[in-house]
């Protein structure tokens, strides 16, 4: 009697260029470690996909990114997601975890520039010149450095944005360096930005695959891609966000580092208009990276984050 051959296991992704990028990559890491099973890629648009002419600020974060995926792997249809980790919300549906982290690409924020302005960097730009980013981090931490610029909100997916940029609608974009290197267009980085100026968001460049918590043929397919430094930063500035329960929709930005077993972690929270700017740092080992995320949590707590958000909440409430 000939045994049937094992189910296909189902990826889930959405749409967009870099999503299918990022799901492709995993997809043939899989692939190529476990020869004898097949792993199809199942697409689905969401709603950060479908909304394209409204600040994200203004309509929550909750998902965004992620939610018809989720469903999509509770009712069965998919058995995993691939997303970028800076999208998936800390606080995850009941019935699925975060099974694996891949390894990192480099976190940083990057400067993209019209050719108008090749011979600038960001401290060197004309008074007024404007900068696309729908980011409020990014905002936040460029208005408290340069405030002699002007920022205007900047929608659609990479390729549309740097069309928008081309186009002369805008002085100089503000996007990942992950993003640009995945897609291979890593040669429109005209400056990459330094931690001093603008801390990543969190899990930015690593790719989180979510999936059902009680699947436990899945989590064992996924631990091949698992990255453990990189993990463990990402815990960190997970745990942190989540302890502050802050979202896109809030300035908050980290930055991590392992050396040996030993974990730093940085984390800022800044005012929209980047007037009020706290950040501080802790230090511990890496295998207590949740806790030290909290930890840091309440040492800005202490320094008036608490003040800061709640002013940002209300801010956003009264403009929605």
């Amino acid at each position: 009697m000939v045994s049937s051959p094992p189910r296909p296991i189902r990826i889930g992704s959405r749409k967009s260029q870099l999503a299918l990028v990022q799901t492709h990559w995993v997809q043939g890491q899989l692939q190529q470690r476990f020869t004898d099973r097949k792993f199809e890629v199942h697409t689905m648009s969401t709603q950060g996909d479908k909304i394209l002419d409204v600040a994200l600020a203004k309509i929550g974060d909750k998902g965004l990114f992620t939610k018809e995926l989720e469903v999509g792997m509770l009712q069965g249809d998919i058995d995993f997601a691939v997303h970028s980790l800076k999208d998936l919300p800390t606080r995850l549906p009941e019935g699925l975890i975060l099974g694996c982290v891949t390894e990192r690409e480099d976190p940083a924020d990057a400067l993209v520039v019209h050719e108008n302005h090749r011979d600038k960097q960001l401290e060197t730009l004309p008074e007024g010149a404007v900068i696309g980013t729908s980011s409020l981090r990014r905002l936040a931490q460029l208005r408290h450095h340069y405030p002699h610029l002007t920022f205007k909100d900047i929608r659609g997916n990479l390729n549309t944005r740097l069309q928008k940029l081309d186009a002369g609608e805008y002085d100089g974009i503000i996007l990942a360096v992950a993003g640009l290197t995945r897609l291979e267009m890593a040669d429109r980085i005209h400056q990459v930005i330094p931690a001093s100026v603008s801390l990543h968001a969190v899990g930015q460049g690593a790719l989180g695959i979510e999936c059902r918590a009680e699947d436990g043929e899945i989590l064992e397919l996924l631990k091949v891609l698992e990255h453990q430094s990189t993990a463990y930063r990402c815990y960190a500035e997970r745990s942190f966000l989540r302890e502050l329960e802050g979202g896109c929709q809030v300035p908050i930005g980290v930055n991590t580092s392992i050396d040996g077993d030993t974990l730093t972690l940085t984390g800022m929270v800044a005012s929209l208009d980047g007037q009020k700017l706290v950040k501080d740092t802790v230090s511990g080992a890496a295998t207590e990276a949740e806790s030290l995320g909290i930890q840091l949590a309440h040492k800005l707590r202490e320094q008036g984050a608490t003040e800061i958000l709640e002013a940002i909440f209300t801010e956003i409430q009264r403009g929605s």
